[in-house]
């Protein structure tokens, strides 16, 4: 079935933005191109690269020095914002793809883009994530050890808030067409 054919989906047309995350290893980068390519107008916001625009003098978000590293996850958090808010006004709908670990940096995205945002959580588990990173090609893994306090953080935040999808048993088709068929109304944040 080509775009053009499908039954429009409330997700579609800008009507909202879905920001996809969760740890290193769920599935997020995956989903997110699934489900922004399953939709007739979208843009998919990688988050990794707009942190990574800035060359010199970057710092990752774990990175040292810490007020360096905060300083630049607000203003990746700050720029994805506005691009999303551009893509909506637009008439596309973004799909972010980023780590969300906490409420305060939720608020940044819920400040910025109201009551058209979707919150997805991808929730295989630790297991799950860390197996996935390691199906991965060697210059591809994220070697990442705090998956279960990155969650704890998450759900002490927000776990309220959006929708949180066990995805350890579902393959990127399944869990796509779940966010497809189900995003709009469950993942309210």
């Amino acid at each position: 079935m080509t775009h053009a054919e499908q039954t429009p989906s409330p997700l579609d047309g800008g009507r909202v933005c879905l920001l996809i995350t969760g740890a290193p290893g769920a599935g997020k980068t995956t989903v997110t191109t699934s489900v922004a390519g399953s939709l007739s107008r979208s843009a998919v916001i990688s988050g990794d690269f707009v942190a990574r625009l800035v060359v010199g003098g970057y710092v990752w978000p774990l990175g040292d020095p810490p007020a360096e590293a905060a300083r630049q996850v607000a203003l990746c958090n700050d720029n994805i914002c506005s691009l999303a808010a551009n893509f909506m006004t637009a008439g596309f709908t973004p799909v972010i793809d980023w780590v969300v670990p906490d409420a305060a940096q939720l608020q940044v995205f819920r400040t910025a883009l109201g009551a058209r945002l979707r919150l997805i959580v991808l929730d295989p588990g630790a297991a799950t994530c860390i197996a996935r990173d390691l199906e991965r090609p060697l210059q591809e893994q994220f070697a990442f050890d705090g998956h279960a306090q990155l969650r704890a953080t998450m759900w002490q935040g927000f776990g309220s808030r959006g929708w949180w999808l066990d995805t350890s048993d579902l393959d990127v088709d399944s869990t796509t067409r779940h966010v497809l068929l189900n995003a709009y109304e469950r993942a309210w944040c």
